[in-house]
């Protein structure tokens, strides 16, 4: 479970542009969240896009940066969600839009990420 393997991960044009036309979507400064209800047929519950975008931040070190620092913080505090999921055996795509205009350290990040995936699940439920 502390792995982040590919399969985890959300790729694929058709389910990304489903995932930003018909999903639902909160503001966590600096992140812009977005899920949708995902297919059955994964064998995790739940699939991540994880993006940084260009205009924001200009060089790619720094984005890069920042996209590991984001899954790392994800890969270490999924556990509870994918329990919570799999207990009501559900399947999410969530995406995980960077959107600030400066880079934060990874402490900050993963409070919000923890932030993120609390609200998540109480979207999960109501």
């Amino acid at each position: 479970m502390h792995k982040f393997r590919k399969e985890e991960r959300l790729c694929g044009k058709k389910n990304i542009q489903g995932l930003f036309s018909r999903g639902k979507s909160f503001y966590l400064h600096p992140f812009k969240v977005y899920w949708i209800d995902g297919d059955a047929d994964s064998s995790y519950p739940a699939r991540v896009l994880i993006s940084v975008s260009k205009r924001t931040i200009r060089l790619a070190v720094r984005r890069n940066l920042l996209k590991r620092r984001m899954r790392e913080a994800y890969r270490r505090n999924k556990a509870f969600y994918y329990d919570f999921l799999t207990s009501r055996d559900k399947h999410y795509y969530l995406g995980i839009v960077y959107i600030g205009k400066e880079s934060i350290s990874y402490a900050e990040i993963e409070q919000k990420i923890i932030q993120i995936l609390k609200r998540l699940l109480a979207e999960c439920k109501g």
